[in-house]
């Protein structure tokens, strides 16, 4: 028997590395026809994260509350499933301010699997829990693995490190969960994502991915809105630190309280550019320090000030 025997046995058990009988030709089909093959698979991919919304409110809930009281969250994975981990860490900041070290994404290899995949560093255990320890990893925070099989050494064993210290878990797959195998690890959530096979056999980049994404989505942005990073559905916590959202930031203003620019601009400055506290600030034709006070005792959220 080779030392690749069970590892084929595995991935003969998991959906995305199963032929798709949709897509056997695709190969000898026109541009129009691939895309639209593709098209057609992806179509899928919306409901199958339907069929899982109560465990990712559930996730949701669980990233808020680690944040409110003043823990981390982690995302970990190898390859895709960890790049689409750090993205979403790295757009939180500027989109709803919060601050880099709240929600980190590790992947397998480091940052420079980012932008050059470097093979076989997904088997790397040890790795995942040295990540975690760097971090000083503690109850009070978060641990939201991500991976297409249910295999990946590097994110079971830093889901398993986790549970070990106490601390929360979920689990993002997509294919289902098999309990008794010793690959698969318990996590307090499992958002199972059973896209079936890829258009491209083993190609998780593609439906896993969009799905996995789509998720990711879902999780941290419902976290915020439950955390008063919006108003309605404008984010107002976002950081101006381009010149795109230093744009945005006065058209929020312009289109709340229809201001001029140049109204908003100065509305803006008095707030120090925090566009929640010039909202409360013009709302409630208030100062800055009293606007503060305001959202404090609302728990930040400006829909609670009466």
């Amino acid at each position: 028997m080779s030392d690749y025997d069970e590892l084929i046995k595995l991935l003969g058990r998991l959906t995305t590395e199963q032929i798709n009988e949709n897509t056997i030709d695709i190969d000898r089909l026109t541009p129009l026809e691939i895309v639209t093959r593709i098209n057609d698979e992806d179509q899928k991919v919306a409901h199958v994260v339907g069929q899982q919304l109560p465990r990712i409110s559930q996730a949701a809930e669980i990233f808020a509350r680690t944040l409110r009281q003043g823990g981390r969250v982690f995302y970990i994975g190898a390859g895709t499933s960890g790049r689409l981990g750090v993205l979403d860490a790295a757009e939180c900041p500027p989109t709803f301010g919060t601050d880099p070290g709240q929600i980190v994404g590790l992947i397998s290899g480091g940052y420079e699997t980012l932008i050059l995949s470097k093979e076989g560093v997904e088997d790397d255990r040890e790795q995942a829990v040295t990540d975690l320890e760097n971090h000083r990893l503690t109850e009070r925070d978060f641990v939201i693995g991500l991976a297409a099989s249910r295999r990946t050494p590097y994110t079971v064993e830093g889901l398993r490190y986790a549970r070990s210290t106490g601390t929360p878990t979920a689990f993002i797959v997509c294919n289902l969960v098999d309990d008794s195998s010793d690959s698969s690890p318990e996590a307090d959530i499992v958002i199972e994502l059973d896209v079936g096979p890829e258009v491209i056999t083993g190609s998780t980049r593609m439906k896993s991915g969009t799905a996995q994404k789509l998720v990711l989505n879902m999780i941290s942005t419902t976290a915020m809105i439950l955390l008063g990073k919006t108003y309605g559905n404008l984010m107002v916590d976002l950081q101006a630190r381009s010149d795109k959202l230093a744009a945005r930031s006065r058209k929020i203003l312009m289109d709340l309280f229809d201001l001029s620019p140049d109204e908003s601009g100065r509305l803006l400055k008095a707030s120090e550019g925090s566009v929640k506290l010039a909202i409360v600030m013009h709302k409630f034709q208030c100062d800055a320090s009293s606007a503060r006070r305001m959202l404090q005792q609302a728990g930040g959220f400006i829909s609670k000030i009466e």
